[in-house]
């Protein structure tokens, strides 16, 4: 019989966390099996899940997919997971939460001689995801498409995004097309739950908000 001492809690109370292999500790989280599934069963087969869509990409869909996991268990870990993912990039993914820090990570495009239409996807705690250009050209809205900006985001698994642009001329003035592209990637955000945080104009003289 397997003494109280081999268990992953016991396991983890006595000799820290370091102790424990992925799979123990995925014991741990899930704590219990149900009918027909122990606690270890599923704790492998999701060990297995997430080693082949990976911890930084697996979605709580496919956590609900492992036989015995349901809403409520798929949310607990799912959460752990989430919680590991932003911990992990705490350190090296830049916090966006000023228009300034926004800026700090455009600067590139503010001497182009085109104007560069640029994505910032951000985390729940607003941390800096990726960094892209999505269209080169003149900003109009048939050349901004919603469903380009938010197929990255989608792809991202953005909270929030910003966008940007610049102004070649160095001027900083908003321009009715500005504003226009503006209200339909924020609408188009409100539609799916990935909120648009900031339009920002960035030139070499400085940069502009079109949302204040």
């Amino acid at each position: 019989m397997i003494g109280s001492q081999d268990l992953p809690r016991e396991k983890l109370y006595k000799k820290g966390a370091e102790a424990l292999t992925d799979l123990e500790l995925l014991q741990v989280i899930i704590g219990s099996g149900c009918k027909g599934h122990d606690y270890k069963e599923i704790a492998k087969n999701l060990n297995n899940r997430i080693q082949k869509i990976g911890a930084e990409n697996i979605s709580i869909e496919a956590i609900k997919e492992v036989k015995g996991i349901g809403n409520a268990k798929a949310t607990v870990i799912f959460a752990a997971l989430e919680l590991w993912r932003r911990k992990l990039t705490k350190q090296t993914a830049p916090l966006i939460d000023s228009p300034e820090k926004a800026v700090a990570q455009l600067w590139e495009i503010a001497g182009k001689k085109q104007e560069h239409f640029a994505l910032l996807t951000l985390d729940g705690a607003r941390r800096l995801i990726n960094n892209r250009i999505v269209t080169i050209g003149t900003l109009n809205a048939s050349l901004v498409h919603a469903r380009e900006v938010f197929s990255y985001a989608i792809e991202d698994r953005a909270a929030s995004i910003i966008i940007a642009h610049n102004h070649p001329s160095g001027m900083l003035e908003i321009s009715e097309q500005d504003i226009k592209v503006t209200k339909n990637i924020q609408s188009a955000g409100e539609l799916l739950g990935i909120y648009l945080d900031d339009h920002l104009i960035v030139t070499v003289n400085g940069f502009i908000s079109v949302m204040n």
